[in-house]
């Protein structure tokens, strides 16, 4: 079984759920960081939807994972790039999909090698459950239990389109 998802109203309701937080909070100029590729792919979106002012930053957290002594050199390895100060600033961290939490875990790492932010918020365009770490998103577009078969793709970044599939589909 396959099914499509409806890209542009999950991003509309991430960015609503955004600007309430950012409101409520008085938070007037947060940065906004992607997590290579599928996150930054949401980010330039939700970036363009929110109107935010600074640049959007991208990490690539291949050298942060704690896997990567066991995957070797990842030859897709990507320089991040965060041309702001994180010191003191409030941070929205976008994500594709969060799954076992262990690449959030890496962005952080990352993120806070480069300074100390006032706070990390997490948006994540799907939430798919099984937390391997204690790492929960702030903001989500879709919250769904997929089953250990199923996949999630994420197709862009123009068109940016999601799949949702079996393993016996592909």
């Amino acid at each position: 079984m396959t099914q499509t998802v409806d890209i542009d109203k999950l991003l509309n309701d991430l960015s609503q759920q955004l600007r309430s937080h950012l409101s409520d909070n008085d938070i007037k100029a947060p940065l906004m960081i992607g997590i290579h590729s599928g996150g930054v792919w949401v980010a330039e979106r939700l970036h363009q939807l929110l109107q935010l002012k600074d640049p959007l930053g991208h990490l690539d957290i291949s050298f942060y994972r704690d896997d990567f002594s066991r995957i070797g050199m990842n030859p897709q390895v990507k320089p991040s790039h965060l041309p702001f100060s994180v010191d003191d600033r409030h941070i929205i961290l976008v994500d594709d999909v969060l799954y076992t939490g262990r690449t959030i875990r890496a962005a952080l790492n990352e993120i806070f090698d480069y300074g100390r932010p006032a706070s990390v918020s997490l948006a994540v365009l799907i939430d798919r459950g099984r937390r391997e770490l204690p790492i929960e998103a702030n903001f989500s577009g879709l919250k769904m239990d997929l089953a250990r078969g199923e996949n999630i793709k994420l197709q862009g970044p123009k068109p940016l389109s999601l799949l949702i599939a079996n393993k016996a589909c592909k």
